[in-house]
This record gives C-alpha cells, sequence and structure tokens, in this order.
C-alpha cells in the first residue's frame, strides 16, 4: 500500500449508530443477543429485523464476526464482532480475532467503509488503552494485506476513550 494506512483510519466521539458508513461494527456476545450497550442502541435504533437475522444465525464462534443487515440505521450492514460471552469479560485473544474477523467479513461483502466501538470496554470489562492498541494493530495489518475499505471510522462513545484511540494511533506509526 502506497500511502500510509492511518490516512483511512478516522477516529471521533459521537454515536455510533448515526454513522454514515457500509456497515457499523457491534461489540456483540457470541449468542447474538442484542442486550445493553453499543447492541442495545443498534436494537433500539435499528429496529426488531437485526435481532430476527441474529436469532436465524445463532450462536457463533468467540472471537467469530456475523453480517446482517443494518434495519433503519443509516448503514446497510452491522457487522457483530463477537468478543465476549454473554454476561462475561472480552479477552485480548477474543478481541483481536472479532475485530480481524469484523475485517473480514467486510472485505468479503467488498465493503469501502466501516465504523467500529472500542468493543468489549463496556460490561465486558477490557482495558480501554489495550483495546485501543489491539484495534489499531488489526486495522493496520487488515490494510497492509489490501482491502476494499477506503474509510474505516472508529466512532467513540466519550472523551476518554477518543484521547485513548488518538494516543494509540499516534504511538502505532507505520
Amino acid at each position: 500500500m502506497s500511502r500510509d494506512w492511518r490516512d483511512v483510519v478516522s477516529l471521533r466521539q459521537g454515536d455510533l449508530t448515526d454513522a454514515q458508513v457500509d456497515a457499523i461494527v457491534n461489540a456483540a456476545n457470541n449468542d447474538l443477543i442484542l442486550g445493553g450497550g453499543v447492541a442495545g442502541a443498534i436494537r433500539v435504533k435499528g429496529g426488531p429485523t437485526i435481532q430476527q437475522e441474529c436469532d436465524a444465525i445463532g450462536r457463533i464462534p468467540l472471537g467469530e464476526a456475523a453480517i446482517t443487515g443494518a434495519g433503519k440505521l443509516r448503514a446497510r450492514y452491522v457487522i457483530h464482532a463477537a468478543s465476549m460471552q454473554l454476561g462475561g469479560r472480552t479477552t485480548e485473544q477474543h478481541l483481536r480475532e472479532a475485530t480481524r474477523n469484523a475485517l473480514a467479513r467486510a472485505r468479503e461483502k467488498d465493503l469501502e467503509s466501516i465504523a467500529f466501538p472500542a468493543i468489549g470496554t463496556g460490561i465486558a470489562g477490557f482495558p480501554l488503552a489495550r483495546c485501543a492498541e489491539v484495534m489499531l494493530e488489526e486495522v493496520r495489518e487488515h490494510l497492509a494485506g489490501g482491502s476494499s475499505l477506503k474509510r474505516i471510522e472508529f466512532v467513540l462513545y466519550d472523551r476518554p476513550a477518543l484521547a485513548a484511540f488518538e494516543q494509540a494511533l499516534a504511538a502505532l506509526g507505520n
């Protein structure tokens, strides 16, 4: 890739469910039950069809990602990145795999834009600074391997999350 991978990445504070991208990523549990946090916001704003599609898919392995339609959201798809079991915690391995597999689903659909939250940092309890490092490392690796993605947004819920991602992005380099 001739340009810097960071030219594809943008960071902002905001509401993930309002992102104007091909797909938003849900911080999912492996049962694909849209409960609280990011998943709950997606369920409320996207309507019942997203959960219905998740129910049809059923349980997926930890670290895997599944794709559904986006219901009433602006995005066309929701990619459900399963970094935790329902009621469980996110591990670094599952966060890394879930991020990698979400990017793989985007590649399979030839998507050009995707928006991520800080996966696993809410009820799943993963440390924010390490989440930023892991997710950005996976994005860098994905882009180095060639990708249809021209824009990768991290839409972060609050100022501390945005600051953690800004710091991690600055530290990563090429």
